[in-house]
């Protein structure tokens, strides 16, 4: 398991990055805070969020939601490289948790079901190459993120800031 200080520096890095509220109609997420969505918010909640809720929302609020929902709730706290770990959070944030796991998994040369079970856990915990499997996973999300634009032209216009979040993440 890894440290208390670097899962708060990671979500703190990730709530930065989100930055403060935003209601584009081409962001497919709706209405976000911190990159927090109503249906994440939901989620977190147990209950239907509000537009106002999620206006509301408080750094606070959004760092906890982050650090259960995308860190210790899918098991990447069991990740031990820094980069690697930061990687699949920001991964999980961006395109969900069970994108990202299966993404891990194609890095660690896993059959990708989405889910960190005992199989997942043991290759985690027995890394040979984290700088290996992070480019590997940051490639499978280049890849979707191509996809995404492809699909959809309207997503474009997030084009370059994904590029730009990918760019940091690979310059680790």
């Amino acid at each position: 398991m890894v440290g208390v200080a670097l899962v708060e520096s990671i979500v703190h890095g990730v709530i930065d990055r989100e930055g403060g509220f935003v209601n584009n109609p081409a962001d497919r997420g709706g209405p976000t805070k911190y990159g927090i969505t109503l249906k994440t918010l939901s989620r977190f909640k147990g209950d239907v969020a509000t537009v106002d809720e999620v206006v509301n929302l408080t750094r606070d609020e959004a760092f906890e939601i982050y650090k259960w929902l995308y860190v210790y709730d899918p098991g990447y706290d069991q990740i031990r490289d820094p980069a690697l770990l930061e990687a699949v959070v920001d991964a999980a944030v961006h395109s969900g948790t069970k994108t990202a796991t299966k993404w891990l998994q194609k890095g660690l040369g896993i059959t990708a079901d989405g889910v960190i079970g005992p199989i997942t856990r043991d290759n985690i915990l027995h890394i040979r190459d984290a700088r290996r499997v992070r480019m590997k996973v940051l490639a499978e999300r280049l890849r979707h993120l191509g996809d995404l634009i492809t699909e959809d032209p309207t997503q474009a216009t997030f084009a370059r800031g994904w590029m730009n979040r990918l760019a940091r993440l690979i310059e680790v």
